[in-house]
């Protein structure tokens, strides 16, 4: 009977000390493990080794910004997730020279440093905003970021931007969309993916949140050249012959969204 009860003992402590050493892991955000190595832990990396590799993304980002942006160049804007800083870059050439970028991932900010793009650093998003004064930012972005919150988490998150916006500022969002046929290779392309979102799902997040109204745009390709301009064409035929194939099943399409991202425009 004692040696059962030291068995028992024995088995109750490395049961105790097993399920300890599980809450200690579990304890651990995923996120920083990934966001450690976010930019190599990849089959290709993702910061180009020089600004010329930024240049795909420039007709979208410079179309965004002149769009966009407030008119006058002195705007205070904060790029929240913002990267190693590719839309400051264009943003700064675009003569917006208040703009400054926070990013969780100490590789991005370490990229940015070496292209020589000024103005990013480390930091929690959550902690940075908390820092700023009420109606203090007249633009915020996040590209690519509000999908790696929980439900949870997002809710104070659109609060905090709300709060440092000034009135009629802008909060312009770029996120997977959920309507897309496609939107699982971006939904799950990234591991630290939470959710996506709808236009519908970003209204009902952001208009019960105090904004008063918002704009959603699909991920057009951008005319620049013969190639893109081709590209357009053959995704306008394609678009239509999804819209086609919602009407037939629901008997509407209007407003439908099929491009793998979404951009929101939210004004404050």
């Amino acid at each position: 009977m004692r040696a059962h009860r030291r068995d028992q003992a024995s088995v109750g402590t490395e049961r105790n000390v097993s399920e300890g050493r599980l809450a200690d892991m579990v304890s651990l955000d995923y996120r920083d493990r990934i966001y450690e190595h976010y930019v190599h832990a990849r089959t290709s990396s993702l910061a180009p080794t020089t600004l010329s590799g930024f240049a795909s993304q420039e007709p979208y980002l410079t179309r965004v910004i002149r769009a966009h942006f407030p008119r006058h160049r002195d705007a205070t804007i904060l790029d929240l997730g913002c990267g190693h800083g590719t839309l400051i870059h264009f943003a700064r050439r675009a003569g917006y020279s208040s703009i400054v970028g926070v990013d969780r991932s100490p590789e991005q900010v370490a990229e940015a440093n070496r292209l020589g793009i000024e103005g990013v650093r480390e930091g929690d998003l959550m902690a940075v905003l908390a820092e700023l004064p009420d109606e203090s930012q007249d633009v915020v972005i996040a590209f690519d970021v509000i999908e790696h919150f929980t439900r949870e988490e997002l809710l104070p998150f659109v609060d905090e931007v709300r709060r440092v916006l000034k009135s009629g500022g802008k909060w312009l969002i770029h996120t997977p969309n959920g309507e897309s046929p496609f939107f699982g290779r971006i939904r799950y392309g990234d591991f630290t993916h939470e959710q996506a979102f709808t236009a519908t799902s970003m209204g009902q997040l952001l208009l019960s949140s105090g904004f008063i109204s918002l704009n959603c745009y699909e991920d057009t390709p951008v005319v620049h050249g013969l190639m893109s301009a081709f590209r357009y064409v053959i995704w306008t035929v394609l678009r239509g012959l999804l819209r086609v194939y919602l009407a037939a099943e629901t008997g509407q399409s209007r407003g439908a969204i099929f491009t793998q991202n979404l951009l929101i425009v939210a004004v404050r």
